[in-house]
């Protein structure tokens, strides 16, 4: 048997990993130039972790306050991510981001509306103005919706239930494809595209209370640094303040936003509203310091500044963890989120009935008459693949990211809304910049067939084992392990533990025994999944021991205030290819990562001084 018996072959100008939103409006703007596309999913189109974003996309579209521009969202991303962020893409975000809002609307996307008729917005965390546009509480499953509807339409061809291995490179060295299998049977299946880009989202599976859904594995981290592409900020990670922590049925699913954003307030078990205890400095100007200053913000937004419950996500995560730790907790260690005494049981099922219908549903929860039980979960990585602000190139030739893989948009923290808004902008400049790029590639190019052969054969080992390690007993360890190390809070000897144990991990992995054939097989599908999840997980263990600081979503309780020298600079992370193992061994593996920081690049004088104007 050759080779190429292995495997089927499709060629296209560019292939895009992953079907959320990023990789969507990616797809749908290199379609639009005229150039073959396909789109490769682990998951069922429309089934993209972006469906699990209920708030809103931000956008500064000023239906609601005439007075927002894109100057104040700017402003206010980078302070939510404390300056981290790589300010020419918060820029081009900030001023991109309501064009993108109304291009779905031309689309298609029905958002809640004013009374005047224009795109509603609601207030989320960490910024100064009512700037979610929304529809009810589902907006991702809008997005997703009508960008699916958009590049079905446009005839992009989707490949389905396709799990990616591992990105090829031609024999010059530039990516130039990826290798995949077929999960419903199995089959190998090789990409062939003159670009590529990632867009599969986040790395939360990793933790064991997480509201991700199943596909966030970290493939698209993982892949990029075996490819020799830079990571950046790896150490952080989002732990989105409300997710439930009772009953055990809905643990970890997430609470939006919009709980708060409409009214609702967080109490300890005393009954304490406690969020006024934790205002920090830098917000103090704008934010509410009484309950009755907050309640007449709700009544009137024009009346006063901010409940403090719409602190951006990184303080009032560290605020329930701080009452936790005092012994205020809720009954199974989080805390109170009410909003059945903020609004009536009718503006509760109207303004958020997604919320209503999960809770009444899957936990017998009614929120329109009792709190909720919620507390911080793994929800979202800022850190990501380095990419370059206006092209989305990453440092390796012919690979593009966008979305949540991407690193560099939000810094430290990321402030809710940001997500949705971020997919679209750069979802649409990822299209552009390689479809540029495979526009500008000419003559013929091979892939290089032992990356493709070393990838299936590492695949395949584990059914030649009679018996080895069980890929569940792994990833519950490695959930374990990240879940008390390296947390929302972190000490230098706990992630020095966690990183010998994830070198353990990453040595039973190489023995796991898979029983079975490949078709529907899930303790395979994990298995192929547990190499990029121990790579990312080392490679958060290892920023976050680096960063000797606390800053936004990472909180270091051996050091815990801001370093301003550390401020000045992102982590990057990086191998060089003949560092990864993969091939007769087993699994993927990486001997050595390397941690260097190096200096943000310097904003122009006309941008900061954005974020040196009054509030």
């Amino acid at each position: 048997m050759t080779t190429t018996d292995l495997y089927e072959t499709h060629e296209y100008d560019v292939v895009i990993v992953g079907a959320g939103g990023a990789g969507l409006r990616a797809a749908i703007e290199s379609r639009a130039k005229g150039l073959s596309t396909a789109v490769v999913t682990k998951s069922l189109l429309g089934k993209a972790h972006t469906v699990m974003a209920e708030g809103g996309v931000a956008a500064a579209l000023g239906n609601v306050y005439e007075e927002d521009n894109w100057k104040t969202h700017f402003r206010d991303t980078m302070r939510g991510g404390k300056m981290l962020n790589n300010w020419r893409m918060a820029q081009l975000h900030a001023q991109e981001s309501a064009d993108r809002v109304r291009e779905l609307e031309e689309w298609g996307a029905l958002f809640d509306r004013t009374k005047d008729g224009l795109i509603l917005q609601r207030d989320f965390g960490g910024h100064r103005y009512a700037r979610l546009a929304h529809i009810g509480d589902r907006t991702g499953l809008e997005l997703i919706r009508t960008l699916q509807q958009k590049a079905v339409a446009d005839g992009i061809e989707v490949f389905m239930e396709t799990k990616v291995l591992r990105l090829v490179q031609d024999t010059d060295g530039v990516v130039s494809g990826v290798v995949a299998y077929r999960r419903p049977t199995g089959e190998f299946v090789v990409f062939k595209a003159k670009s590529v880009i990632l867009a599969t989202g986040g790395v939360g599976k990793s933790w064991m209370y997480t509201s991700n859904s199943w596909e966030g594995t970290g493939d698209g981290h993982a892949m990029a640094l075996w490819a020799g592409a830079d990571l950046i900020d790896m150490e952080c990670v989002q732990f989105h303040p409300t997710g439930m922590v009772w009953p055990l049925s809905v643990r970890g699913i997430l609470v939006t936003e919009g709980v708060r954003g409409d009214g609702g307030v967080l109490r300890n078990s005393e009954g304490q509203r406690f969020m006024f205890d934790y205002i920090p400095p830098m917000f103090q100007a704008e934010t509410a310091d009484s309950e009755d200053e907050a309640d007449r913000w709700y009544d009137d937004h024009t009346a006063g500044r901010r409940p403090p419950e719409l602190l951006p996500r990184d303080e009032v995560a560290r605020s329930i963890n701080s009452e936790v730790k005092a012994g205020r907790g809720s009954p199974h260690g989080g805390v109170f989120l009410d909003i059945a005494s903020r609004r009536s049981a009718e503006d509760i099922r109207r303004r958020l009935p997604s919320m209503y219908h999960q809770f009444k549903e899957l936990a017998g929860v009614d929120i329109t008459a009792e709190p909720m039980e919620v507390g911080p979960t793994c929800h979202y990585i800022m850190g990501g693949v380095r990419v370059e602000a206006d092209t989305t190139q990453t440092t390796r030739a012919g690979l593009f990211a966008a979305g949540e893989v991407a690193g560099g948009m939000h810094g430290s923290n990321r402030l809710g809304g940001n997500s949705l808004s971020d997919l679209i902008v750069f979802g649409r400049r990822a299209g552009i910049g390689a479809s540029e790029y495979a526009e500008g590639r000419s003559g013929n190019f091979t892939l290089d067939e032992g990356q493709i052969t070393g990838a299936i054969e590492a695949a395949l080992a584990p059914f030649a084992r009679e018996s080895g390690e069980n890929p569940y007993e792994i990833h519950q360890d490695l959930q374990a392990t990240m879940q008390s190390l390296v947390g929302i809070i972190r000490t230098g000897p706990e992630l020095e533990e966690a990183l010998v144990k994830i070198e353990e991990l990453e040595d039973r992995a190489t023995r796991i025994a898979v029983k079975g054939g490949q078709q529907y097989n899930p303790g395979w599908n994990l298995t192929t999944d547990l190499p990029a999840m121990l790579t990312v997980s080392k490679c958060t263990a290892l920023g976050a021991l680096e960063r000797k600081e606390s800053r936004g979503g990472q909180t270091r309780d051996d050091y815990p205030k801001p370093d301003p020298e550390m401020g000045k600079v992102n982590f990057v992370e990086r191998i060089s290819s003949s560092e990864v193992e993969i091939g007769a061994g087993g699994n993927p593996s990486v001997r050595s990562i390397t941690v260097t920081p190096e200096p943000i690049p310097q904003m122009p004088d006309e941008l900061r001084a954005l974020l040196e104007e009054a509030v």
